[in-house]
Parts: C-alpha cells; structure tokens; sequence
C-alpha cells in the first residue's frame, strides 16, 4: 500500500471519528457552526459536521437542587437567617429553550449566581413587609410568594423553579431570647388565666352544691314536718276514737266517766317513769294533789263536751 493511500485512510478515520458524537441520556448537546447556533444533539449517536460543527454545551434536563443562607430584615428590623434548599430543571427540550439556557448566561457559575440573588431578593421583599412575630408562621406564604415571581423570571431563562424549601428560619440570639421571653410571659398569662377560670368554675360548682344542698334540705324537712303533722294528726284522731269508745261503754255500764281520767293519769305516769331517760319531771304525788289534778281533768272534760254541744 503507498503512502498516499495511508494518508488518505488516516484522514476518512480521522473524519469519521471526528463526525461521531455521543450524547448521554438526560442531557442535550447544543451546537454551533462557525460560532452561531447549529442545531441540538439528543441523546444517542449522533453525527455532527466534522471540523466545522462543533459540541458548544452540554446540557443537563435532569432536576438540579441547590442549597443557599442568606439574610433578610422585617419590618420592625429584626435580622432573620434563612437556609433554603432549590429545586429546579430545564422548561422542557424544545429548541427555544434550549437555545435559552445555553446562551442567556456565559457559563453555569453566571447562572446560580443570578438565581440565588433572585431567591434572596425575593424572599427580602416579601420579607420586608412583615414583623418578627409573622415571619415563622408565614413559611408556605413565604415560599408562594417566592415561586410566583421567580416562575416568570426563570421562565424567560429556560428554567423553572420546582420547589423552595425554606429549612431554617432563625433570629439573631438577642432577638431569639426576647421572643423567648415573651413567649416565656404569654405561657405565665395563660396560666393563670386557666388558673383563674379553673377556680372559678370551681367556687361556682361549689355554690351551685351548697344551694342544691340546701334546697333537697329544706324540701325533705318540708316533707318530713307535714308527715310528722300527719302522723300526729292520726294519733289524735285515734286517741280521739279510743276515748270516745270507752267513754261510751262506761256510761253504757253505769260508770263514771272520770276513771278513765284517772287510768291516763295513772298511765301517764307509768310512761314518764319508764321512758324518761334521765329527765326530771316533777309531778305533786299528794293524795290533796292528785284530788286536784282529777278535779282539773274532770273539769276540763265538762268544759269539753258543753263545748260540743
């Protein structure tokens, strides 16, 4: 083989090599042809012009995360420290796109650069209308906020901003310890708020008892008096009846009424002497005093029976 047909050889394969170009899966190749925008290359073999085209970028289309500190001032000037966390990725693979996220910035270092600073200055303005005492609260407003001013200004990059995870929010320590403080005294407060409530719920079941108490009372000695007023009633009455009927079989027999006086009397006695109890009575046990008690009884009987007729 000459020399000529070597050179020729090593020139097709230097060509053919030259023209091969493998694009890895999830990434895209733009080219350029004499410094100008040529085409996209996907993923797979590819062939490009040798010598004249050549591989400008590669291009990942693959999620990308980032994670960034920064600081922001509320309001009431409070620095408060944010450890955020971003994802994001490429819009999609069109040529337009593409095209964007591989000339909109001079390399990858121009780009993280500009979307952090986007982040922080988002977050800030957002940021800057609140107070300290809002802004823990506010981490998904915080985050919505962020997303629908960064989604347009990434979409004109090529790029769009999948999620913002805000993982730390913190104060400066003198800041951390005041809102301790008071988060310290609103605990105190609501304590003894409790506290008080507490007791007065309490003292208030407690009144509510004691007059429940005192009513159920006064009804049972209500009811237990119009019993006993009953009961003493029946007695009578039955006292009433005995009397009445013995009366009527002693004047039936032709006997003087007053012994059945006498038989109380003498009955009276006999109970005050058994049931007493210790109690002192004292009774004129006389023959002349039990002639005038007998006399006071009969007496009492007359006046009686003149009252029932």
């Amino acid at each position: 083989m000459s020399i000529s047909a070597i050179v020729i050889l090593i020139l097709l394969f230097l060509t053919l090599f030259l023209s091969i170009v493998t694009v890895q899966q999830g990434t895209i190749v733009v080219t350029t042809i004499f410094g100008k925008f040529s085409r996209i290359l996907r993923p797979g073999l590819n062939f490009k012009i040798p010598f004249f085209e050549r591989a400008f970028k590669k291009i990942s289309v693959q999620n990308r995360s980032s994670e960034l500190g920064f600081q922001a001032v509320t309001i009431d000037q409070a620095n408060v420290n944010f450890t955020a966390m971003l994802l994001y990725s490429v819009i999609n693979s069109d040529v337009e796109t593409i095209k964007n996220v591989a000339f909109k910035f001079i390399d990858e270092r121009n780009f993280m650069q500009a979307l952090v600073r986007s982040v922080e200055g988002s977050v800030r303005a957002f940021v800057a209308t609140k107070k300290q005492s809002e802004v823990l609260i506010l981490r998904k407003e915080i985050v919505e906020a962020v997303k629908d001013q960064l989604d347009r200004t990434l979409e004109d990059w090529g790029y769009h901003l999948i999620d913002l995870q805000l993982n730390d929010i913190t104060f400066d320590e003198e800041v951390m310890r005041s809102m301790a403080k008071v988060v310290a005294s609103n605990n105190l407060r609501s304590a003894a708020e409790n506290e008080g409530q507490a007791l007065l719920i309490t003292r208030t079941k407690a009144a509510e008892a004691e007059g429940n108490f005192i009513k159920i009372s006064a009804q049972a000695e209500k009811e237990a008096a119009q019993l006993k007023g009953e009961g003493i009633a029946l007695f009578r009455q039955e006292v009433a009846k005995g009397m009445a009927g013995a009366a009527k079989q002693m004047e039936t027999a032709n006997l003087d009424s007053s012994l059945i006086l006498f038989s109380m009397w003498t009955e009276a006695v006999k109970n005050f002497a058994q049931d007493g109890k210790g109690n002192v009575i004292f009774l004129d046990g006389s023959v002349e005093g039990m002639q005038k008690t007998m006399k006071d009884m009969m007496a009492l009987n007359q006046l009686n029976q003149s009252t029932k007729k």
